[in-house]
């Protein structure tokens, strides 16, 4: 009889597929997508996964069809689904950013704030979100589903729509403005309550939060290792923006030290020149691909 544990994991289809799968690879789990399969092969016989659209990942997790699952904070809001948010994953389709739900209108309309939206046709995919919106204003409008392409839609068919951007780039293009931002969320581990209270599947799914959480703050990171004359030690160690603070080991010339720190990417190109005019020597950039605190 088999009685190996098997733990429901949720990966959302759509947008944030090929960026989660990138993410849990460089993690040290393998995922790969079949076409025309719902059920990505990971390497960890423990784990059965299943790509489902982020708008209906919570709503199945608190169900329990499925164990756990990654979806925005947006989609459990707006499904009010009762579950376990284990850890924030911020990570995107386009950059780290939270996506934001945004209130707009065409650029020529009259609404300048959300009273004017008083007897107006809203399209929007998160209804319920917008509901809650408009009831904390105190304005009575008229909200209907939209399945897609909810930014051509005014001024024909809607007089306002309310749509998630991570950049702004598409409402430009549809000639339309934000009035307002309702909300802005960002990508999370969720279980289910019962999975979550199993002692078994809450160490698999902690253990998972704690490596793609380490990958995710590894992100744009790089390390780098100096040798230090002892003597030009402390404004070498003022040039460093570290992470932590870095690590000075001895050498066996005692006139030397090495220094290991990590610091963000970007200023590698920067720092590094500043470094050997401050007397520097040997100085080794490396890749970060997780840290852990």
């Amino acid at each position: 009889m088999n009685t190996m544990r098997l733990l429901k994991l949720g990966i959302p289809a759509g947008s944030l597929q090929e960026a989660t799968g990138a993410l849990f690879r460089k993690a040290g789990y393998t995922v790969t997508f079949a076409s025309r399969s719902y059920y990505p092969s990971i390497d960890d016989d423990e784990i059965e996964c299943m790509l489902i659209r982020a708008q209906e990942m919570a709503r199945y997790v608190q169900q329990g069809v499925l164990d756990a699952g990654i979806t925005g904070h947006d989609w459990i809001l707006e499904t009010n689904a009762v579950v376990v948010e284990i850890c924030e994953l911020a990570f995107s389709k386009v950059s780290r950013r939270p996506v934001r739900w945004v209130l707009c209108v065409p650029n020529e309309s009259p609404v300048r704030s959300v009273a004017d939206l008083k007897g107006l046709r809203i399209a929007t995919e998160a209804v319920g979100l917008t509901r809650a919106y408009l009831a904390r204003h105190g304005v009575e409008a008229t909200v209907e589903f939209s399945w897609g392409a909810t930014e051509v839609k005014p001024p024909r068919l809607a007089d306002a729509i309310v749509e998630v951007t991570e950049t702004g780039s598409s409402l430009r293009a549809n000639n339309l403005r934000i009035v307002d931002e309702i909300l802005q969320s960002t990508t999370r581990f969720i279980a289910s309550r019962e999975a979550y209270a199993d002692p078994w599947k809450r160490q698999k799914l902690d253990n998972l939060a704690l490596m793609l959480q380490a990958c995710l703050a590894a992100e744009g990171k790089v390390g780098l290792m100096l040798n230090v004359p002892r003597a030009d030690l402390p404004k070498i160690l003022a040039l460093l923006p570290a992470l932590q603070k870095p690590t000075v080991s001895a050498l066996s010339d005692d006139a030397w030290v090495d220094v290991n720190t990590i610091v963000d990417e970007r200023i590698v190109r920067t720092i590094v020149p500043r470094l050997k005019a401050a007397g520097a020597r040997g100085i080794v950039e490396y890749p970060i691909n997780k840290i852990i605190d």
